[in-house]
């Protein structure tokens, strides 16, 4: 799991959520997440079926944000889920175990406990000041990157406030890969941004 890790935000995007995914899957974005905060399930379901199947077409890993149902509905290939969402082990007893679990960690110790229940990766969050998630918490700094990875084997996803400025030092921190949603899906060139992180992973 390396390299540029797409989000979906319909609140940002300019071309809207299946223009993104399109544009991601086309840069060899080898994971798309579906997070629709708004939607009803109908439209939840119905807009994942067709992200997913955007994704499966594209050899690219399709994962739904927090809502089990859904992702149980559409076939995802998983969930990823925040410290107030479904525990990873529930999320696990419900899913299977050939299904791919991500979880949101703040420090080393939610990082340790994630790792010791199952998770399959860790989205370390947020390193930068973000306003893209309003309940994200304090920046912690690429020093948190640094932390966890000197003590969890996980593949780790660095978000928050990461830009194509800051992005290196995030790599060289130790992040397997990185999500920047407002300064690609709030913006009219979504393949080159998305492209632009690519190229920091070139060679690792």
């Amino acid at each position: 799991m390396k390299g540029y890790y797409f989000i979906t935000d319909s609140n940002l995007s300019r071309a809207g959520n299946r223009s993104d995914v399109l544009a991601a899957v086309s840069c060899g974005v080898n994971v798309v997440q579906y997070r629709n905060k708004n939607a009803e399930t109908r439209e939840m379901y119905r807009e994942a079926l067709d992200l997913g199947q955007i994704c499966r077409d594209a050899g690219s890993l399709f994962l739904v944000n927090d809502r089990l149902d859904v992702a149980l509905a559409v076939e995802a290939d998983g969930v990823h889920v925040g410290q107030a969402d479904m525990p990873c082990p529930k999320a696990r007893k419900l899913l299977g175990r050939d299904k791919i679990i991500g979880v949101t960690v703040h420090n080393l110790a939610e990082a340790l406990q994630a790792e010791e229940e199952g998770a399959d990766y860790l989205g370390v969050s947020p390193i930068f000041e973000t306003a893209t998630k309003k309940d994200a918490g304090r920046p912690a700094g690429i020093r948190l990157i640094e932390e966890i990875r000197s003590q969890v084997s996980l593949p780790l996803i660095a978000i928050g406030g990461i830009n194509h400025s800051n992005a290196p030092q995030v790599v060289r921190a130790g992040a397997d890969g990185l999500c920047a949603i407002s300064c690609v899906v709030a913006q009219e060139d979504v393949a080159g941004r998305i492209r632009r992180f690519q190229e920091l992973f070139e060679g690792i």
